[in-house]
């Protein structure tokens, strides 16, 4: 018969393996902690925490230039650090390369989500490395893994809302170009089973028009890009039409992010047949 005390010690030891099973060491952070670690920002309830996952390369991860003003906290929105604990959101999100960290689509793309329900909280869960390629998100790998490791914080707390990509300027080649969409497929569809959630809404945004002359492969991704919505549920694109450079034809300026972030905002409305579900 199970005494009390054998009872204890076993919820332990289940628990330790829990953790070790979570436990995944994401780039340039610490190894991920036992999910029931972690809560939701103090007084917010898990039925009002939208969270939302960024995912990609430098254009996700956010290189724009910095001001003051960037780098305040904005009200409702929260982010989650490189030690998995939520924190008052501000530019920069991401940690992938602090020393070049900037501003980013994720802040403006929040408060846009926020005019659309002003009674939710927004999380945003920042994982794009800069200079990453399609292959280097597959499912088994190290971001692939992280990733969803910190994906599954966010459903812990929160209501995981959709993941945000923008990923596409290391495949411009002539080899990894052409099947670009079937390799995302790929991802979109494995990222939402093993996060059990088949219609999680996913946000794939266009490669910056202005690469199209240095990069020709730029046009045939964006054309794939646009071909996801007609082969998966519940995707949408968000464009990149007029928005500018920095002057090195591969990244975003500051004020075309924070466009950027509102587009996608948009397009997470469109990618939701029932728009129900985001108020």
């Amino acid at each position: 018969m199970m005494t009390d005390r054998d009872s204890f010690r076993r919820q332990l030891m289940l628990r330790g393996l829990f953790c070790a099973l979570l436990s995944c060491c994401f780039v340039g952070t610490s190894s991920i902690k036992c999910v029931g670690e972690h809560a939701a920002p103090s007084g917010v309830a898990k039925e009002n925490f939208h969270v939302y996952v960024l995912l990609g390369q430098s254009n996700m991860a956010g290189r724009g230039k910095m001001t003051a003003a960037d780098r305040q906290p904005v009200g409702g929105v929260y982010m989650l650090d490189a030690n998995n604990e939520w924190q008052p959101a501000a530019h920069p999100l991401h940690f992938d390369k602090p020393s070049i960290a900037g501003v980013g689509l994720g802040i403006d793309f929040a408060q846009a989500m926020l005019e659309r329900a002003p009674h939710a909280t927004i999380g945003l869960i920042p994982c794009a490395a800069g200079g990453t390629r399609l292959d280097q998100w597959s499912r088994g790998g190290k971001l692939y893994n992280a990733s969803l490791s910190r994906a599954r914080l966010g459903q812990h707390v929160g209501e995981l809302k959709g993941v945000l990509w923008h990923q596409g300027e290391s495949d411009s080649t002539d080899k990894l170009a052409p099947m670009y969409g079937t390799r995302l497929t790929q991802f979109i569809t494995d990222f939402r089973r093993d996060l059990d959630q088949p219609e999680l809404p996913f946000v794939v945004g266009e490669l910056g028009r202005f690469r199209s002359d240095a990069h020709p492969q730029t046009d045939e991704i964006n054309r794939q890009l646009h071909a996801l919505p007609s082969a998966l549920p519940h995707v949408a694109v968000a464009a990149s039409a007029g928005l500018e450079d920095q002057g090195d034809k591969t990244h975003f300026d500051a004020e075309s992010l924070k466009t950027f972030g509102r587009r996608y905002a948009e397009a997470v409305h469109e990618s939701t047949s029932d728009k129900r579900s985001l108020k």
